[in-house]
């Protein structure tokens, strides 16, 4: 009878978790609106960039944007709001929301944000914005192979080191592109939740190190292909150690990125 005792608390605290995750109000957690590149803490968000959400019954379940522009609702979530503007939602789950930061919020002071479901709305999170929030995209969320790829779509990652992709080092004198978000604002501006209609570059230039040496900048802007998303092109300067992990650093408005993210650089 003991057993079947704790069976049935086990049931009963499964059912009140599926109940919390279905019809539970959402909670933003502490600290828990990110750069959604480099999941850095502490640290202001930035308008137009990609931004990770942290909590509790967030969403019901998953769902993912599957088309541009991208909707304000997704799956059970029915907006997420900072200061009063809806923001497109790329991805929901029950304890994480990735979204863009509305362009239209003020890039200084601090923002409101709301999750919104049918279940309730979530207490208010007050979080710092800033111009400048750089954070480079990894293949681990904020540490270890940076998404730096050559213009044929071959990684620059030590060769053979995830399987299914092409990867490769990169050589000195190599252009490298790099996917990063919060490079603060673009000429001419942007809208939230589409694609640019044109070429945008940032108006301020970062910045690349590669292993400690300032690269060549080519282009620094918008992706063409999705929102929130910074590219730069960078040449791969001389001077540069050789190695399988080569810290990849952005500096811009005074802040540097880790020097956890990495690329491969051969001889």
């Amino acid at each position: 009878m003991k057993g079947v005792t704790v069976g049935r608390k086990c049931w009963f605290v499964l059912a009140l978790f599926l109940v919390s995750a279905l019809y539970g109000q959402p909670s933003i957690a502490p600290g828990g609106v990110i750069n959604g590149a480099s999941f850095a803490k502490s640290q202001v968000v930035t308008p137009g960039s990609l931004v990770s959400i942290f909590g509790t019954s967030l969403a019901s379940g998953l769902a993912q944007a599957n088309s541009i522009p991208l909707s304000t609702a997704l799956g059970d979530v029915q907006s997420v709001t900072f200061n009063n503007i809806p923001a497109p939602l790329v991805f929901v789950s029950e304890t994480q929301i990735n979204a863009q930061l509305p362009w239209e919020v003020a890039s200084s002071g601090t923002t409101l944000v709301v999750v919104n479901r049918s279940s309730g709305s979530s207490p208010a999170a007050t979080v710092p914005v800033g111009a400048f929030s750089p954070g480079i995209f990894s293949v681990q969320f904020g540490v270890g192979q940076a998404i730096a790829f050559f213009s044929d779509g071959t990684l620059a990652a030590p060769a053979g080191s995830i399987p299914g992709l092409a990867t490769r080092p990169a050589k000195i004198g190599d252009t490298v592109i790099i996917f990063a978000t919060g490079l603060g604002a673009v000429t001419p501006p942007a809208q939230t939740g589409r694609q640019p209609s044109t070429l945008t570059t940032t108006t301020t230039q970062p910045v690349v190190l590669i292993g400690g040496v300032p690269a060549r900048v080519d282009f620094s802007g918008l992706s063409p292909e999705f929102p929130g998303v910074n590219q730069i092109n960078v040449v791969v300067p001389q001077g540069v150690t050789p190695g399988n992990a080569v810290p990849l650093q952005i500096q811009v408005g005074g802040i540097t990125t880790t020097d956890q993210v990495t690329m491969a650089v051969s001889p």
